[in-house]
């Protein structure tokens, strides 16, 4: 027979942005669990509010399967004494097993005796299985964590009922005083405790009690009512689902309602309302046809539309003092320069065992200029470039910034046009933050790109300076990020920069332009190559390639991620070639050779005097044509000529020794090799390539 089961976990409301994941969780644990204990299932349905985690699993099979097995045990010569006695390894085996001694059979694997017991394990009930769940929840972890009372778990929030219902009959468990039954609890305001009669009751038993357990539903609700509110006064909203997830996450029975406020605050710039708006008040911006912000704004009330007035009034009333801030914040802030607004980044630190922010970007001016001329910005583009490595912090002392931190960059492109700025250097202010998340947006100018890549790469070598390396998941600086924010821009824009030597660069350079600040730039180089080589191999993992393509293009002396992004690309285009295996083949025997050979550089000569067969004249001039070709080939055409030349190289193999007797014929057929060898170098160690 199939059961249902229900368990639910009451809590304080929970934070919005932890109820999402949570639930999901308690999903993913609950169904090893059951899998693991060997309980048959059907579906989970996963249900949420602020103050449940609640699961529905449905077809749940009566037992656990019986269970015959043979157990091994030790060696017949270890179970046994001379006379044929059991030992005490004999006995303790099958005592273990629930046996005797009496229960034993020998069985002979690859010839040689050992003991075995047969046993018969009977499944448990599937009630017997659910009542082990309190430590499936225990275990759940969150970012935060609380304890309560004198109790030591650790959770999100403190439990104040459980649910364990499997069809109409309680399961119970505990966890610390809290007992499971079937007794939950309704809206907070408006409902009352409510007894669960069945496990599949549950939805509708709380939605007649204000609680609207399915998350998806509710959010559905939510979108129609907002709908419903802007249809009726012609607006139109941008729906931002970052929010609507926040609000869904705030409520049990949604009611949404619309406010106003006075069409002065329209004269702020629209980031700062917006910002004041969602951020602070859960709140939804509307627009007109045309695109204009409105003054009103929407949100959604936990409860019905009882006294909605008032709850719309207090809404309005508490956003006027937010909105009367900023734009306090935003008369006083343009009552100074932006040069005053720099100076006082002297007395903001950076990090105190760094620098102070003007110092840092003092360092990131000189990393900028030096970027921007060899990722070939035009004369116009460097002096933008330049201005705005001057300043592009300087909105982190205003009053609006220091109210509202989300704001930075976006009120500094703002405050840098109403000082006079041109649009690049404004542009590039905001921009040198992106990409802000892994997959956030990337600048979309030049000159912002580049100050965004400065700025993380000053923090990234400053940091290793200091020895503040990122290790396991410690990163309280985010240079993981940052560092992968860089692989991301310069591969986008296909900017080929070798960072191993712009760090050498980078180091000459900033010490040049402040010497006073003392910071080796060039200390821990490996490791800082190293760091940048792994935000690669997390990059090659989000685009699904293949392990071995991932580990043959960083498995190399190349520190140009654009080239290595592209190179990758190459291989994973060509992983289908009928011919590949042959050809690769070919070439790694080239490259094993030529690193067995370990030629000096000064002693890779081709002497075409020394050839002796045909095969290594052809292989020469195909090598040179190769060469010679190079300069105005894509990367995909260099590497399908070097797969091309395949035919050439194996007739040379079966025609000449390599390591042949005369020493002067070794060397000259070494170096036609490590010269082939060096031109499959842009795509990394080909050798790690599988090929079939």
């Amino acid at each position: 027979m199939a059961h249902s089961y229900l368990l639910e976990v009451g809590l304080e409301e929970m934070p919005a942005h932890v109820v999402t994941p949570s639930i999901q969780q308690l999903k993913t644990r609950v169904a090893n669990y059951l899998t693991e204990e060997r309980i048959d299932f059907e579906d989970i349905q996963a249900y949420s509010t602020p103050r449940r985690l609640a699961l529905l699993i449905s077809g749940l099979a009566d037992k656990q399967p019986d269970v015959d097995e043979s157990v091994k045990g030790p060696a017949k010569k270890i179970a046994q004494d001379a006379d044929g006695n059991w030992t005490k390894a004999a006995i303790g085996f099958t005592r273990g097993q629930g046996a005797t001694v009496d229960d034993i059979e020998f069985k002979e694997v690859k010839g040689v005796e050992y003991v075995y017991v047969e046993k018969h394990i009977q499944g448990k009930p599937v009630d017997e299985v659910l009542a082990g769940l309190n430590d499936v929840i225990t275990a759940m972890n969150f970012p935060t964590l609380m304890r309560w009372g004198s109790f030591k778990l650790n959770f999100i929030r403190p439990i104040h009922w459980l649910v364990s219902l499997l069809d109409d009959q309680v399961v119970p468990f505990d966890i610390l005083n809290v007992t499971a039954g079937r007794l939950t609890r309704g809206h907070r305001f408006l409902g009352h405790d409510v007894e669960i009669k069945s496990a599949t009751d549950y939805v509708a038993a709380l939605k007649d009690d204000f609680v609207i357990v399915d998350a998806a539903e509710r959010k559905a609700t939510i979108k129609d009512q907002i709908q419903a509110i802007v249809d009726q006064h012609n607006w139109v909203i941008d729906w931002d689902e970052e929010l609507l997830e926040e609000v869904n996450n705030l409520v049990e029975w949604p009611t949404a309602f619309a406010g106003t406020f006075d069409q002065k605050y329209l004269e702020l710039p629209e980031p700062v309302l917006i910002t004041s708006m969602k951020d602070n008040q859960r709140f939804f911006c509307v627009r007109d046809h045309d695109g204009k912000l409105q003054p009103a704004f929407i949100s959604v009330r936990n409860g019905n539309a009882v006294h909605l007035d008032n709850v719309i009034k207090g809404n309005e009333r508490v956003l006027v003092p937010r909105l009367e801030d900023a734009k306090f914040f935003f008369d006083e802030d343009q009552k100074m320069t932006i040069d005053q607004y720099v100076d006082r980044l002297k007395n903001v630190s950076f990090h105190d065992q760094i620098s102070s922010m003007y110092d840092k970007m003092a360092r990131t001016k000189a990393l900028a200029n030096l970027l921007g001329q060899q990722l070939g910005l035009s004369d116009q583009e460097l002096a933008d470039l330049a201005r705005a490595a001057s300043i592009y912090k300087f909105d982190l002392t205003t009053q609006m910034v220091g109210e509202f931190a989300e704001l930075q960059g976006i009120m500094g492109e703002i405050y840098a046009k109403r000082f006079g700025e041109n649009e690049a250097v404004a542009a590039a202010v905001r921009e040198h933050y992106m990409p802000i998340s892994a997959d956030g947006a990337l600048p979309q100018t030049a000159v912002g790109a580049v100050l965004a890549i400065a700025d993380k790469l000053d923090s990234i070598y400053s940091f290793f300076a200091v020895d503040m390396i990122p290790s396991g998941s410690n990163d309280p600086y985010a240079l993981r990020r940052q560092a992968y924010g860089i692989v991301r821009m310069l591969a986008d824009r296909k900017w080929h920069l070798n960072l191993l030597d712009f760090q050498a660069s980078a180091k000459q350079a900033v010490e040049q332009a402040t010497p006073a600040l003392g910071l080796d730039y060039a200390k821990n180089a490996d490791s800082v190559t190293d760091f940048f080589i792994d935000r690669l191999k997390q990059l090659f993992s989000l685009d699904h390639l293949r392990h071995d393509i991932v580990d043959a293009v960083t498995d190399t002396h190349v520190t140009d991620p654009a080239a290595i992004v592209e190179a990758a690309h190459v291989l994973d285009a060509h992983k289908d070639d009928a011919d590949l295996k042959d050809q690769v083949e070919a070439l790694t025997r080239v490259i094993r050779l030529a690193t067995k050979g370990n030629l000096s550089e000064d002693d890779v000569k081709v002497d075409p005097s020394l050839f002796e067969n045909p095969s290594e004249g052809q292989l020469d001039q195909a090598v040179q044509a190769l060469i010679d070709a190079k300069e105005g080939r894509s990367l995909d055409q260099q590497f399908s000529a070097l797969l091309e030349l395949e035919p050439v190289i194996s007739l040379y193999f079966e025609e000449n020794m390599i390591m042949d007797k005369d020493e002067a014929v070794k060397n000259n057929r070494l170096s036609l090799l490590t010269i082939l060898a060096d031109q499959t170098a842009a795509f990394g160690n080909l050798d790690q390539l599988i090929v079939k």
